[in-house]
């Protein structure tokens, strides 16, 4: 294997980041596979302890390698990426992707809406809204927890409702409800997983999520739900493209 460059202005801990990017790229290293310890990437690339702490540090950063205590530094499944520069769909972007996509529902309630839903959804103050709380996964891993609200006063048959854990829910409003949802606008805001949230999505507490909430608006400009998510960090990325 070709020795670092030691006469290189590129600091020796960026070098070995780059070697060791490149084995997971080329797919050398697998997602969950075991990497090399601390202590064979010291000798087969004669560099300190520090240099080799420094570059997986950066790694795990990014999201391409774990720690699991006691048990050593693991290559992480590749996240699944989202284009901010559109509407999109949960279900259909892992289709897109080749991958299942399977909701379970949780909660289907009927009750009265916290002061942010309801302004959202612009209700009045008597106004019910149905909660529909699904967990959802991707080739049978979960990776968002989400709840939607919507107006009372737009289902005729909530019971219809449990039919979103084999059908998309916009699909459901358009097909059953004559809901037709056009656009949403979606706000983002990085937090730490929950006790609960950690114990449906099969990850730790503490571990980082990105919390969405959106709103979806129907062909008038109504807005027909809103939705609060938690996306595990791990697992998603979402990017836009600017020109």
């Amino acid at each position: 294997m070709k020795p670092l460059d030691q006469a290189s202005v590129i600091p020796l801990y960026h070098q070995l980041k780059q070697r060791l990017s490149t084995k997971i790229q080329s797919g050398e290293w697998k997602p969950e596979d075991k990497i090399d310890s601390e202590n064979q990437l010291m000798e087969i690339f004669h560099v300190s302890r520090n240099t080799v702490k420094k570059a997986i540090e950066d790694l795990v950063q990014e999201g391409k390698l774990y720690r699991i205590q006691g048990k050593g530094t693991f290559v992480s499944k590749p996240r699944f990426e989202q284009s901010l520069s559109g509407f999109y769909s949960f279900s259909r972007v892992l289709q897109e992707k080749g991958l299942n996509p399977r909701d379970e529902v949780l909660v289907i309630q009927e009750l009265y809406p916290s002061t942010k839903v309801k302004n959202a959804l612009e209700l009045q103050e008597d106004e019910q809204v149905i909660e529909i709380k699904r967990l959802r996964f991707a080739d049978n891993e979960p990776i968002v927890l989400e709840s939607s609200f919507l107006p009372k006063s737009i289902i005729n048959d909530s019971e219809l409702l449990q039919e979103v854990s084999s059908s998309s829910l916009y699909s459901l409003l358009a097909q059953r409800f004559n809901i037709s949802v056009v656009r949403a606008k979606e706000a983002f805001e990085p937090v730490l997983i929950k006790e609960e949230e950690a114990r449906f999505l099969k990850t730790e507490t503490g571990k980082p999520a990105l919390l969405l909430e959106r709103t979806a608006f129907d062909t008038l400009g109504k807005p027909v739900e809103f939705c609060i998510s938690i996306v595990r960090g791990d697992r998603c990325r979402f990017y836009t493209e600017l020109n």
